[in-house]
């Protein structure tokens, strides 16, 4: 509705995990290089957790569009509240076979499947999102399913993505069993205040050739009030830019966002103090975050094939996890 009156291509805070708005924090890359390197290399089982509205659905579909289709058999199951069967039933369906079968029939199918996709060259994966709503009988049975392996690989790679009630699941006794098996562990915090204005530029430069019309006040405001989770950041824009198309207001003030911040029921987050004043500065090139990861992902041996790991051989890494996967030393 508003999309004329700022001059703008498109919606630039939809609430949809569209990868193409990602902006790569260096908390995303962390997490992004991690789901990769985790993947590539067969690790098994992986586990990315953080709050609601961080940018997890929208960090894996960028994950899998990042990998070759003919280096990546996946699976995606995006509703896993099923009892175990039908959750089995659709995730082998999502990966192209038949379904409906019997269990005998169905894993029979498959381990075959898996089988042939190891000798193409490709590596199968089973993404399960929004995880934290699993039962812990088909957490169970998504445990039995990493059995499926030859005496040196695992065939199937498992990826569950949840909240931070995932993490209090998988510390239950009951489950030490899948814990145990857990060989990469990431997770995705909110934005800082910086990261929140970024954010706020970027999305808008991905729609827009035009500057935005958030006064400076009114971004220290969003990411206030927003506690840096992307998701609220972006409903947040939304709905300002929506009451300032009604108003015919060419700038979004602090004015704006309180009022919008009552009207979502975030008022109880809003600090009534009067923001302080920022300078206006110039824009830089950190305002221009980079959709380039700033990672270098190791290259083992991988069984023959063409490794699809030297896709990142570019990249240089930064953080903790890649120690822990290589043992190398901090540069």
């Amino acid at each position: 509705m508003y999309e004329t009156f700022y001059r703008l291509r498109k919606n630039p805070f939809a609430l949809t995990p569209d990868p193409s708005f990602m902006m790569m924090t260096e908390g995303h890359c962390d997490a992004k290089a991690g789901l990769m390197y985790a993947i590539l290399s067969g690790k098994g089982f992986t586990v990315l957790t953080g709050d609601a509205g961080t940018g997890k659905t929208t960090l894996l579909r960028s994950v899998i569009n990042s990998i070759p289709p003919e280096k990546l058999c996946s699976s995606v199951v995006v509703n896993p509240a099923l009892n175990p069967d039908d959750f089995s039933d659709m995730a082998v369906s999502d990966f192209g076979l038949a379904g409906g079968m019997g269990k005998p029939d169905r894993l029979r199918k498959l381990h075959e499947f898996l089988l042939e996709s190891r000798a193409a060259g490709k590596v199968s994966v089973l993404f399960v999102d929004e995880a934290h709503r699993l039962s812990i009988e088909t957490l169970e049975e998504i445990r039995l399913m990493t059995n499926f392996e030859t005496e040196n690989q695992k065939l199937l790679q498992i990826v569950l993505v949840g909240q931070d009630e995932l993490d209090e699941m998988l510390d239950r006794r009951e489950l030490r069993q899948l814990k145990q098996r857990v060989e990469v562990h990431l997770h995705i915090g909110p934005l800082s205040a910086e990261e929140s204005r970024l954010y706020i530029n970027h999305r808008w430069s991905c729609a827009s050739d035009s500057t935005p019309p958030f006064s400076s006040e009114a971004i220290h405001r969003i990411g206030h009030v927003s506690n840096g989770i992307p998701r609220l950041i972006n409903s947040i824009c939304d709905n300002a830019l929506l009451l300032g198309f009604a108003e015919s207001a060419s700038i979004v003030t602090d004015k704006h966002i309180l009022e919008v911040s009552r009207d979502l029921r975030l008022n109880g987050t809003v600090d009534r103090r009067p923001v302080t004043e920022h300078k206006e500065r110039k824009p830089s090139q950190e305002d221009k975050p980079s959709m380039k990861m700033d990672l270098q992902i190791p290259q083992p041996a991988f069984n023959g094939h063409h490794n699809p790991l030297s896709l990142f051989a570019d990249h240089k890494p930064k953080r903790s996890w890649w120690l822990r996967f290589s043992g190398a030393q901090k540069a």
